[in-house]
């Protein structure tokens, strides 16, 4: 196998494990929140645990956590983008059902796999965009949707945190050549101040012993999102933006799967048969992208 398809082997992975995690995340957040600890709390202190835990480990491993001049703007983009998620994704459940936000915003696989041939050398290829749809479909039967109390506010919030995650994807993959630690760092200091904003508007700030409510759920959320954000940036620095948003179509069904086990949440046939659809999916990803990197006989 080359040099490059064993990189791109491993984003693929890297990207299934950072889909795991983050989608134990969510089931854990929603355990935290019925103990009281609302997201927007739970985003601002585990942005702030980020920032301490890599200045620690910078300054343990001697590490530099400059960045050059040139690049300091796709890492702004990039902690810009990531902030817009949490943000506008956070806010939209405030109007409108979580299963309808989570529809809409698992749209952005999709729109990667449109704008990839817009913004990167990368060829349109309507077998990904098929792939695409197909996990689409799946992810919607899984959440199935609640279509009551449809406010615009919320629609729109849900859009834009698709849009944003679109762009974090896209803003990854120019910072690629970045050392690991400066690009974690510096996205969250970007980050930091949108959510303590956000604290702040929603009058939801706590000292941190109110983690004590709900400790274990609280240390799987940010274990949970720690892990899985460093992995992310890893992957995205592997493989290109497109497969990279097919892989985390897992992250829903890793969430619903917690949950049903976890949480006694029963699941119906419409809902096996949009995860089976994911898998499906998945695979197909997985294929499609060895076949690409297969080197075509002389």
């Amino acid at each position: 196998m080359s040099g490059g398809a064993s990189k791109e082997g491993q984003g693929l992975l890297l990207a299934f494990a950072s889909a795991a995690a983050l989608g134990t995340n969510i089931v854990s957040a929603q355990i935290a929140g019925a103990a009281g600890l609302g997201g927007a709390l739970l985003v601002f202190y585990r942005v702030l645990i980020m920032l301490v835990l890599v200045g620690a480990a910078a300054l343990a491993a001697a590490a530099p956590l400059g960045l050059l001049r040139s690049e300091r703007r796709p890492v702004a983009l990039f902690g810009l983008a990531t902030a817009l998620v949490g943000t506008a994704y956070l806010s939209s459940v405030s109007f409108v059902p979580v299963s309808v936000a989570a529809v809409i915003f698992y749209t952005y696989p999709v729109l990667i796999v449109l704008a990839e041939p817009l913004l990167t050398p990368a060829p349109f290829r309507a077998d990904r965009l098929a792939v695409a749809l197909v996990a689409f479909l799946g992810i919607a039967l899984v959440v199935g949707p609640d279509l009551h109390g449809l406010d615009p506010r919320g629609l729109c919030l849900a859009a834009l945190a698709s849009l944003a995650a679109t762009a974090q994807f896209f803003a990854a993959a120019a910072c690629a050549p970045i050392a690991t630690m400066p690009k974690l760092f510096w996205s969250h200091v970007v980050i930091l101040p949108v959510a303590l904003a956000i604290v702040a508007l929603t009058g939801g700030f706590l000292p941190p012993q109110a983690f004590l409510l709900a400790p274990i759920a609280v240390a799987v959320t940010y274990g949970g999102y720690l892990v899985g954000f460093v992995l992310q940036i890893l992957a995205l620095a592997r493989i290109a933006p497109g497969p990279a948003g097919l892989a985390f179509c897992a992250e829903p069904i890793v969430a619903v799967a917690i949950a049903a086990v976890l949480l006694g949440e029963r699941l119906g046939a419409l809902q096996y048969a949009g995860g089976a659809l994911v898998i499906a999916a998945l695979v197909a990803n997985v294929i499609l992208e060895q076949t690409r990197r297969r080197p075509v006989p002389a």
